[in-house]
């Protein structure tokens, strides 16, 4: 029986920041992940670092994010290719323009410093745009980064402050003994510990429900791809305002795009498909015009939760005491993910978060069923 003080399901960038930020603490750690530590959607999303665009509620989360990605290499050994490139939000249509207007008006007072262009501004400043573009909305210190290097190092220095790290580590068991939890993984491992942290990605409902608690959250697969390096020209990470595809290029020329979904091939395997890569292709052309031609490389898709309302389910169980979730985050965690492992922390160590979580309450599905 391995006794700590937190057993954390789930290896994704939620998870091991909380295993890394406990483990700084001087608490006791067991890490599972039943692949490799970042091997889901932390490892194989698009590496947008961005706070504009998220909804009210997680700014204050994003921007304590934010500053933790800023000592990035002195928190986890890499600067994983991060760079403050900015976020560029296109309007396609006045009307997506003015709703550009509103969020730049209702987030004032977050620090995103937005700034909403004009098409004759945007032009000037990113004339690497297409003509379909209408507007936009620049955050100046915005950015991306490589989540195949960020995720996986976050475990990595989590065990280097001495946390365990058990991957390709499925667990079998939960239960609690009136004390402490109790988990057994199919390769005989047996863990003890007073908390357990829920952060098992789109997988995470499953044990929720275990508990008597819903988290109705069907799975989606991004499509995404890589083109061959290309001169460089996108001087910003760039998204649409109300949906479409989102593009960066990172410093070797490649052109990373995202956009559409794909398809599962079982549990834990998925692909984008023809018809979600040929849209990317469209709408790229469309919207970035100097790629017309570019050839993608490499094509991929993984696996993420949707909640109802598309917000992250944060926090205490509500009929478990020493269960905290964190899940959810509908393909926007990568950004936030270290300001959730950090308040998950505080939780364990001080009682509460001093990052309000009230709106990422799981009781807010009460009324649903629990099959």
């Amino acid at each position: 029986m391995i006794e700590v003080d937190a057993v954390i399901i789930g290896g994704g960038i939620v998870g091991a920041s909380a295993a890394l930020f406990l483990s700084k603490a001087g608490r006791r750690v067991a890490l599972l992940e039943r692949d490799f530590c970042g091997s889901h959607s932390s490892g194989v999303n698009y590496g947008g670092v961005r706070r504009q665009g998220r909804p009210l509620s997680q700014l204050p989360l994003s921007q304590r994010a934010h500053e933790i990605w800023s000592r990035l290499p002195q928190l986890i050994g890499i600067n994983g290719e991060y760079q403050r490139s900015g976020h560029l939000k296109l309007a396609r249509s006045l009307n997506d323009l003015h709703a550009l207007q509103d969020y730049a008006a209702s987030s004032q007072g977050f620090g995103l410093d937005l700034q909403v262009l004009d098409r004759n501004e945007l032009r000037e400043r990113f004339p690497w745009v297409g003509e379909v573009a209408v507007g936009a909305s620049f955050c100046p210190d915005d950015g991306h980064a490589n989540p195949r290097l960020v995720s996986p190092a976050f475990a990595q220095a989590a065990r280097r402050h001495g946390a365990q790290l058990h991957e390709q580590c499925a667990v079998n068991v939960v239960e609690h003994d009136g004390q402490r939890f109790r988990v057994s993984t199919q390769n005989g491992l047996e863990l003890r510990a007073p908390w357990l942290l829920n952060c098992a990605g789109a997988w995470a409902g499953n044990l929720a429900a275990q508990f008597g608690e819903a988290g109705p959250m069907p799975a989606g697969h991004p499509a995404m791809l890589v083109t061959e390096p290309l001169p460089l020209v996108m001087n910003a990470s760039a998204g649409v305002e109300g949906g479409g595809i989102y593009a960066r290029q990172v410093a070797r020329g490649n052109c990373v795009w995202g956009g559409g979904q794909g398809f599962a091939l079982d549990d834990a395997r998925a692909r984008p498909g023809q018809h979600a890569v040929i849209e990317i292709l469209r709408q790229a052309v469309e919207l970035y015009p100097f790629r017309e031609g570019a050839q993608a490389i490499r094509t991929w898709s993984g696996t993420e939760g949707y909640l109802p309302d598309r917000q992250p389910v944060i926090g205490h169980s509500s009929t478990q005491p020493g269960l905290l979730h964190a899940f959810g985050f509908a393909g926007a965690g990568f950004q936030i993910g270290p300001a959730v492992g950090q308040a998950l922390t505080e939780i364990i160590c001080s009682g509460t978060s001093t990052t309000p979580l009230d709106a990422f309450s799981i009781t807010r599905f009460h009324s649903i069923s629990v099959a």
